[in-house]
């Protein structure tokens, strides 16, 4: 019985969640949280956007999960000169056998079950947008006319935040189409030994497949499953109204510091990747841990501050950081 075949229990799921973390990291050293929040993102089926300086191994890390699951896989090197033609594809003029010329689609990289698109914020606002439709509806339109995607469909894209010459920020409706928001961290004294003595090997060429497409979509049925109080639920809509300013709910450096808060996406992912923390946990319901857990990567790129903010050294993290501390589980 193959991998795809066989019945998918909430002990499978962890299973299977722990073999292809452990596959990655074969590759990547440390980044468990990392590993683990890119995990959570991909049975749910949201897109994922990694931020961190140069050389921490993001794009290692896109690269090794998809040598990991039986996944197409395809890489976008964004620049300022890429065009949308060059993400979604285009038509071109071909010659028929029988004579006479017709326009046939030719697919771009988007055509892949992962794509990574690298340093996405060096291409041009009107470059991004190519991919608004495609992570959003699992399409693409070209000359009118609308391709499916192959399904599963994940983005995993990359920012590095300190050099912005030459860069263009994602707008917010681009941001909100992201499951996650992942911050990759130094190593540490240890893990950066283990990174200079692994350079010398191929450990790329030892990754196994751990699942497939397939098995990422039925473990992400068996999550959305899994029963949810309105007590969590209504912790989870909290915290998103306590991100709004104008709310009656939001406290007061939500008023003094956001300028917007999170959409409805936002209480939507959040109760999406606590199922899947409370799966992994082996739990068969969600507690308010897994909501707080999850509510860092999900709601610091929907968060969009104000000029007081900037001045005053407040960051996203900062504000949610506040919003856990202080929003109560109970209602008020």
């Amino acid at each position: 019985m193959s991998v795809a075949e066989r019945e998918i229990t909430p002990s499978r799921f962890r299973e299977i969640t722990a073999g292809i973390e452990a596959e990655i990291g074969k590759v990547i050293v440390g980044q468990a949280e990392v590993v683990r929040h890119v995990t959570i993102a991909l049975i749910a089926g949201g897109h994922v956007l990694l931020e961190g300086v140069p050389g921490l191994g993001k794009t290692l890390l896109v690269r090794t999960l998809a040598n990991t699951l039986d996944l197409t896989f395809s890489r976008i090197q964004f620049t300022p000169d890429l065009m949308p033609a060059d993400i979604t594809g285009t038509n071109i003029v071909q010659d028929q056998a029988g004579g006479g010329r017709v326009f046939a689609f030719r697919e771009g990289p988007i055509f892949a079950n992962l794509v990574l698109a690298d340093e996405i914020n060096r291409a041009t606002p009107k470059t991004q947008s190519a991919l608004l439709e495609a992570m959003q509806e699992g399409t693409c339109t070209v000359a009118n006319q609308i391709y499916e995607l192959p399904k599963p469909f994940f983005v995993l894209a990359t920012q590095n935040p300190l050099e912005m010459e030459g860069t263009y920020p994602l707008p917010e409706a681009q941001l909100d189409r992201f499951f996650f928001k992942l911050i990759v961290p130094f190593p540490t004294s240890n893990e950066l030994h283990e990174i200079v003595a692994r350079s010398a090997l191929d450990v790329s060429s030892t990754v196994e497949h751990a699942a497939d497409g397939e098995t990422i979509a039925r473990m992400g049925q068996l999550a959305r499953q899994m029963p949810v109080t309105n007590a969590v639920t209504d912790y989870a809509v909290r915290l998103v109204l306590c991100t709004h300013p104008d709310h009656d709910l939001a406290p007061r450096f939500s008023r003094d510091y956001v300028r917007y808060g999170s959409s409805p996406r936002g209480a939507q992912a959040l109760i999406a990747a606590a199922r899947i923390r409370a799966m992994l946990a082996g739990r068969m319901n969600v507690s308010y841990s897994d909501v707080r857990d999850v509510a860092l990567p999900v709601l610091r790129h929907r968060i969009i501050l104000n000029f007081d903010a900037e001045a005053s050294g407040v960051s996203a993290d900062d504000i949610v950081g506040r919003l856990l501390h202080e929003v109560p589980e109970a209602g008020f």
